[in-house]
């Protein structure tokens, strides 16, 4: 397996062993009773979560934020933002590059204390979520430690009344069920993911515990799991720039997005996205419950879908190394062999496709949308790339005109090629394929419509003029023919050949020739008079006609590259 792929499935397992951590480190907190001791836990807590450390703790005493220990100077950098905090914490990056940001613990009582985090560079979306969820605890943690301390003075002689003694005992209830609400996602998730019930189970399992319907999608926005009640059918999907867009504003958060009735979280481990999660909340009444347990089921899809890039970046290696080598030549025996431990059957007619796109898409973005299209056709076939352009061995007859929709669809514009080779009985005749559909692409790439399909066999002529053995030979034939025509187009700035070219193509018909070339009827006559002139070709005979329609198709074969003087 390559190091990017042990990597990823190390994280996957580290982070489930980190949320694991935290609720053990949380019953710690929760068992002290001095706060002090409480934030020293957490900020000793803190390096292990990612790479951050804590630079100051603050613990809200008589009405203002004290730093711990009491009676320290005060951090003039954190300070002014520490003083000014928003639900969600403030940050800044100082001059160095180093970054900063206070997190604070806030409770149903008010600001308890803030922890002041710092690190190299600004943490991932996974390692802010585990660092709110420390300072959630944390915040709990005082919040019962204060109660404690409350009822210990109390049973010293303190007297409180009856609303105020309500009051502490329905903060405490409010603290355990915050936990116990958080403990229970955490068995339910956790129990989810050791079934291998997958991205559907994690799915029901959120639906369970906001009770609000749950859409999880790829990258790409296609659904690849839903519970609850209104699944659309079918389940709508943004024009590929407004996904970008939106998954770009979602990428600058570190909580999940609210868009119209969707809240929406990333998956995205080691900066990548490979899906979102969402929860449908048209009545938007999703709160810190609902959001933590999105957060929290967003880190546990995360490290599912992450070891299934594992395994499939491994599967995906392999593909790619059979199709090079049966694409450049194998003996039958072995890619039966290798092509069947990958589960794929050789046997029987296959035929070699090229994709190639333009645009702005990379070779990711190609494969990835090249793969969901093969799985939603249902072909089976053999999948990999070469130089930006890629390759599929197929079986049986394929439709490319289908391909190239979903694809055009897939990546947001129809600026692709789909170039088919012809079919081979054996894995020995995939190397001819393979130049067919080579050459397939280039002649239609080449040509003044180069998006859309092309299958060698539907080539015709241009299977004979595309050679390059006979290339110069060709580029005489042209000059022999249209010579005169390309200097007068060349000197003239005029459009003789391609109007010849048009003229023939259209069988002879002025008035279909006219309208293609968006000209009146009475200039094409002008131009075929002028040609004769020319020339002096009469197209009335059949054997200079042939020669002088050859010459065109061929010029436009060569018209792709510089043509060659006479």
């Amino acid at each position: 397996m390559a190091a990017g792929t042990g990597e990823l499935d190390g994280w996957a397992r580290a982070q489930l062993s980190t949320l694991y951590a935290l609720f053990v480190l949380s019953m710690k907190m929760f068992s002290g009773r001095d706060p002090r001791e409480i934030l020293a836990l957490a900020a000793t807590s803190v390096p292990s979560l990612g790479p951050c450390t804590v630079v100051a703790t603050y613990l809200m005493t008589n009405g203002s934020l004290e730093r711990q220990p009491a009676g320290l100077a005060a951090d003039p950098e954190p300070r002014p933002f520490v003083s000014e905090l928003d639900a969600p914490g403030s940050g800044v990056v100082l001059a160095d590059g180093t970054w900063r940001w206070a997190f604070p613990l806030r409770g149903t009582s008010g600001l308890a204390g803030c922890l002041v985090v710092v690190a190299r560079s600004e943490p991932t979306v996974d390692e802010m979520f585990l660092l709110k969820v420390l300072g959630q605890q944390t915040t709990a943690a005082l919040a019962n430690a204060t109660l404690h301390l409350d009822e210990d003075a109390y049973t010293d002689g303190l007297r409180r009344s009856n609303d105020e003694r309500s009051e502490v005992n329905a903060r405490l209830t409010a603290t355990v069920n915050k936990l116990r609400q958080q403990q229970r996602v955490h068995e339910v998730l956790t129990r989810v993911t050791a079934s291998g019930a997958g991205e559907q189970g994690i799915a029901d399992a959120l639906n369970e515990l906001t009770t609000l319907p749950v859409a999880i999608e790829d990258q790409f926005g296609n659904l690849r799991a839903w519970a609850g009640p209104g699944r659309p059918d079918p389940y709508p999907k943004l024009h590929a720039r407004r996904r970008e867009d939106l998954l770009r504003r979602a990428a600058r958060l570190t909580s999940p997005l609210r868009e119209r009735d969707r809240l929406i979280s990333l998956v995205k481990p080691h900066h990548e996205v490979l899906g979102v999660v969402v929860l449908i909340d048209p009545a938007k009444t999703s709160r810190e419950y609902e959001i933590f347990t999105l957060e929290y089921g967003t880190v546990v899809l995360a490290s599912e879908l992450a070891h299934q890039r594992s395994l499939a970046e491994v599967e995906l290696r392999l593909h790619r190394e059979l199709v090079d080598d049966l694409v450049t030549g194998t003996d039958n025996d072995s890619a039966y062999a290798r092509a069947g431990a990958l589960g794929h059957d050789l046997r029987g007619a296959h035929h070699v496709m090229m994709v190639q796109w333009s645009g702005t898409q990379t070779d990711g973005t190609l494969s990835h949308a090249l793969s969901h299209a093969i799985t939603e056709l249902g072909w089976k076939a053999l999948c990999s790339r070469r130089s930006g352009v890629g390759v599929v061995i197929v079986r049986g007859h394929p439709d490319g005109e289908a391909l190239f929709r979903l694809l055009t669809q897939e990546l947001g514009d129809g600026t692709g090629v789909v170039a088919i080779g012809r079919a081979c009985a054996a894995p020995d005749g995939l190397p001819q394929s393979f130049k067919e559909a080579s050459r397939a692409l280039r002649i239609r790439r080449s040509s003044r419509r180069p998006s859309g399909v092309a299958s060698f066999e539907q080539l015709g002529l241009y299977r004979i003029l595309d050679t390059g053995e006979s290339r110069t030979e060709i580029t005489s034939f042209v000059w022999e023919w249209l010579g005169g025509l390309i200097d007068y187009d060349t000197k003239r700035d005029a459009d003789m050949v391609r109007t010849l070219s048009q003229f023939l193509e259209c069988g002879g018909n002025y008035d279909r020739t006219a309208t293609a070339l968006m000209i009146h009827r009475s200039t094409l006559r002008y131009r075929l008079g002028r040609m004769k002139e020319i020339t002096g070709f009469d197209l009335g005979d059949v054997e200079t006609r042939l020669n002088v329609h050859v010459a065109t198709r061929a010029w436009q074969v060569l018209q792709g590259r510089p043509l060659e003087g006479r």
